[in-house]
């Protein structure tokens, strides 16, 4: 048996390092550096900060006077002296190893210049052997630049991505090493990768064969004979599967400032008897995989190892994926790898943290957007048995603003991108997929301002896509390609060219926010079938869906106005809301080989002022800070798991517009109660999708203490929340028709609510695409916000209220019609109490304020409005109602 193996010599650099933003007083190449004025960091490192709520700014750390968003270069110097042992003449290598430099890299060594890389998101690995001076002081120079490849003269112009709704962060933000290996050993410039890549070609309870190829490099000069020595190690130290293979490893031509590495690869295959299979979350048992290089003489000259999971994976387009033969149903959220306070400078432990969110919330896979993801994310699905979609940076853009065909160098920087996620991410049981792309499919529905292309025309993804498909199943035959489109299948405007990208993958994705861009909720189901229709032999996925959801905003009915998807409206029982209508689609659906909400947290992005937040896209189910988990969190964690599960919604929506409410519960006890001051308002058993409701629940003056309990077989669980009803509210009802968040005015109201029929329109401007929404101007009232919405056609108001005698007081404004093409009238418990109204006649022309009051009676404990049209809709901006006496008829 061979000796042990000498352990590669391996130097964390986190510490001692000094960073400069922007061009230093003196070149820094150019002569001795002079860096005892830049700023001490530690890597991994970002100078982004960027996000932040405007709500509570004491209660973060990002805020509008912290952020950083300067996109450009940064000079990182690190001073260190390297262990005397393992000098070049002894046949060691060294190499300078960076996890991650955003978004290109340069990079010298006392003085020599080692390399550049380009691409913010993968490992590469720098031959330091020959510019190394062990035993002395060393100066390690780096520099980044993560300036937006704005024009092709940008020294990003062909790094990947153009272009995302995500920011780039700068910097070392992950680890960087310098590492020692023999002259004989596992290719370290394996495209960033390992050097070892292994599959399971068949596995079942009995047997299993994986196929292990390894990379051996040699520096040595003639004929070098060795072994290579696979083993699977279960978790108690025993051997499962040993394979051997052998070649003789021939000299390399030399290379300027050094030799080149001759490369063999040599290919074993282990045959594991009885293998405890990788079972997902059910099961993610994972064998220990050690590769040995021995020498002639029985020395050991380099080992790799890592986890692996022996399983195999097939994904049928009728019923979904199966995993090792039995089928799993695909939980999945998207994810990005930033957080406030942090950006892309993340600990593994944070990353831990999140998987733990996570998992709590049901999540069984993760898609990794839109970029190659560290090995913390990796290493931790593969121990938890969470399915990973991977996926290179090709982000709706791959040319620049104007041209029709990619540049050269921009094609070859998505292969080399696609090439390192796969053979730094390949030995991950984990990995189910490779992205080629996400939403490269818009065409021409961008309009030319924003775009620069000439008459409409658009470039054509096909021709790249078809490129990266060939790659990927050349570099690893064992896992399907798929890429997610936006596009297909929607409605634009006339003279629209959508080109249908999904067929270039094996696998497919969709991107829909029915809902929340565009359609309705319910569009989604249809939707879906449709895309399947036209490839039924091809699986489909949903890769994105949800909304945005503030948890500072809130709405007392999410069908009262239109959400504004690119502005300040988006409260959080609306995301709630989407999230709920689209589970009933995809779980109705079982041809869906699986789904990703968008997302699993919020987080930076500087194409967004949206909601409570600037620069954060709102659309995560937990916060930035992770401090929050958003009603809808709680909706999949009933759906998706068995642990007990009961969650009132409006935890946060605590001060009460009205004096009724529904009150929603996500429960998945067999029974739920729910209490209002000790009162019990009944139970529910067994609710549909989850959601438990108790319907217009009044409410007392003052504290509402709610306690929803579910008994389950074991202890009951229970949640509380604490509502406030004020003086104000408990006296009057103020109704801001139309709106879905109810406007600030002069006295207090909530959105619209208790309707039903009509459509709700508004005199504002909606923003749109980092344009702010622009107010409408109302003459006539102090309540022009309230005011520019409205609810028009047939339709009616049950307020719910005691019986008693009430002040009435309806805004009418005119959107656009003349004298004479609106009349209408309205009634109260089926009396008139307006009559042929025609608002642009009795105030003079549109945009402008009408009021009409009168007293009206109450008895049977609801006051029902009717609006009816006469000529044209009937419409009405706000009802106020004012309790005059309580009981008087």
């Amino acid at each position: 048996m061979a000796q042990a193996a000498p352990v590669r010599g391996e130097t964390v650099l986190g510490q001692g390092w000094r960073f400069h933003l922007g061009a230093p007083a003196s070149d820094p190449v150019a002569g001795p550096l002079q860096d005892e004025t830049w700023q001490p960091v530690t890597v991994p490192h970002t100078w982004n900060r960027v996000g932040y709520y405007r709500p509570n700014a004491a209660s973060h750390v990002n805020t509008e006077q912290s952020v950083n968003k300067t996109q450009g270069v940064g000079w990182y110097s690190l001073r260190f002296t390297p262990a005397a042992a393992g000098t070049a003449a002894s046949g060691k290598r060294q190499w300078l190893e960076f996890d991650a430099a955003s978004r290109i890299a340069d990079v010298w060594l006392n003085g020599r210049k080692l390399g550049h890389h380009a691409g913010g998101f993968s490992r590469f690995r720098l031959d330091a052997t020959q510019a190394l001076r062990p035993g002395q002081e060393n100066v390690l120079l780096v520099r980044v630049d993560n300036s937006a490849p704005a024009d092709k003269d940008a020294a990003t112009a062909d790094a990947l991505p153009l272009t995302g709704d995500f920011f780039v962060h700068g910097g070392l933000y992950r680890p960087v090493r310098l590492v020692t290996t023999d002259a004989i050993h596992i290719d370290m410039e394996d495209h960033g990768g390992s050097g070892v890549a292994a599959f399971t070609l068949e596995a079942n309870a009995t047997a299993a064969r994986v196929t292990v190829r390894t990379r051996v490099a040699t520096d040595n000069k003639g004929r070098t004979p060795v072994r290579i020595v696979a083993r699977l190690i279960d978790t108690t130290g025993k051997v499962a599967a040993t394979a051997q293979g052998a070649a003789i490893l021939m000299a390399a031509a030399s290379k300027a400032g050094g030799p080149r590495s001759a490369v063999s690869e040599v290919p074993s295959t282990l045959a594991v008897a009885n293998p405890h299979l990788w079972q997902g979350t059910k099961n993610p048992y994972l064998y220990t995989l050690v590769v040995d290089v021995i020498d002639a003489r029985g020395r050991v000259r380099d080992r790799v190892s890592q986890p692996f999971g022996i399983r195999t994976i097939r994904i049928d387009p009728a019923s979904g994926l199966y995993l090792n033969g039995e089928h799993v149903a695909l939980h999945g959220v998207g994810y990005h790898q930033d957080r406030e306070g942090k950006g892309w400078a993340i600990t593994p432990q944070d990353v831990e943290d999140d998987v733990a969110i996570m998992r709590e919330m049901g999540v069984n896979a993760i898609r990794l957007t839109h970029y190659q993801h560290g090995q913390a994310i990796h290493d931790f699905a593969d121990k938890y048995g969470l399915l990973v979609w991977d996926e290179i940076p090709l982000v709706s853009a791959w040319t620049r603003r104007g041209e029709l065909e990619p540049r050269t160098a921009l094609v070859e920087n998505a292969r080399q991108q696609l090439r390192e996620l796969i053979h730094q991410n390949g030995n991950h049981a984990s990995v189910v997929t490779w992205g080629i792309a996400n939403e490269v499919d818009f065409g021409n529905s961008f309009p030319a301002f924003l775009t620069g292309y000439p008459d409409g025309k658009s470039p054509d993804p096909m021709p790249l896509l078809h490129n990266l498909q060939t790659l990927a199943q050349a570099e690893d035959p064992s896992r399907p390609t798929a890429l997610a489109t936006c596009c297909e299948g929607r409605l634009f405007d006339e003279g629209t060219a959508i080109p249908t990208t999904a067929a270039a993958a094996d696998l497919g994705g969709a991107n829909r926010y029915f809902g929340w861009y565009f359609g309705k909720p319910g569009d989604l189901g249809p939707h879906l079938d449709m895309l399947r229709a036209k490839r039924p032999d091809q699986p489909l996925s949903v890769t994105e869906y949800g909304a945005g959801g503030a948890t500072t905003i809130h709405t007392d009915d999410v069908l009262g106005g239109p959400i504004d998807s690119r502005g300040r409206l988006q409260p959080e029982e609306y995301e709630s809301y989407i999230h709920e209508e689209a589970w009933k689609a995809l779980k109705a659906r079982p041809y869906l080989w699986g789904t990703w909400l968008w997302n699993s947290f919020d987080f930076a992005t500087t194409i967004r002022a949206e909601g409570d937040a600037q620069d954060i896209n709102t659309k995560g189910l937990v916060t930035y800070d992770r401090a929050i988990r958003k009603d809808a969190y709680y909706f999949y964690k009933a759906n998706w798991t068995t642990t007990p599960t009961v969650h009132i919604n409006g935890h946060r929506y605590t001060d009460r517009a009205y004096r009724v409410a529904d009150v929603r519960v996500y429960s998945n006890a067999p029974a739920t109660e729910l209490t209002l001051n000790g009162r019990s308002l009944g139970t529910r058993s067994d609710c549909p999708d989850r959601i438990c409701v108790w319907q217009q629940v009044a409410l007392d003056g003052g504290s509402n203490d709610l306690v929803a309990r579910g008994r389950f077989p074991g202890a009951p669980v229970e949640d509380r929340v604490s509502w406030q009803l004020g003086a104000d509210a408990q006296a009057n009802v103020r109704i801001d028709a139309g709106a879905i968040v109810a406007a600030p005015a002069t006295h207090r109201f909530g959105s619209d609510a208790f309707f039903a029929g009509g459509e709700a329109g508004t005199l504002n401007k909606p923003a749109d695409y980092g344009k702010p929404a622009v107010a409408a101007q109302i003459a006539g009232t102090p309540d022009a916000a309230v005011a520019a919405t409205y609810r028009h056609g047939r339709f009616g108001y049950k307020v719910p209220l005691p019986d008693g005698r009430y002040r009435v007081t309806l805004t009418f404004v005119e959107p656009s019609l003349a004298p004479g093409e609106r009349v209408f009238g309205v009634t109260a418990n089926g009396k008139t109490i307006v009559s042929a109204l025609d608002i642009a006649r009795e105030a003079g022309g549109s945009g402008k304020a009408l009021q009409r009051r009168t007293l009206v009676s109450v008895r049977g404990g609801t006051l029902d409005l009717g609006f009816v049209p006469g000529r044209g809709d009937a419409i009405v901006s706000a009802i106020e109602i004012a309790e005059v006496a309580r009981g008087a008829r």
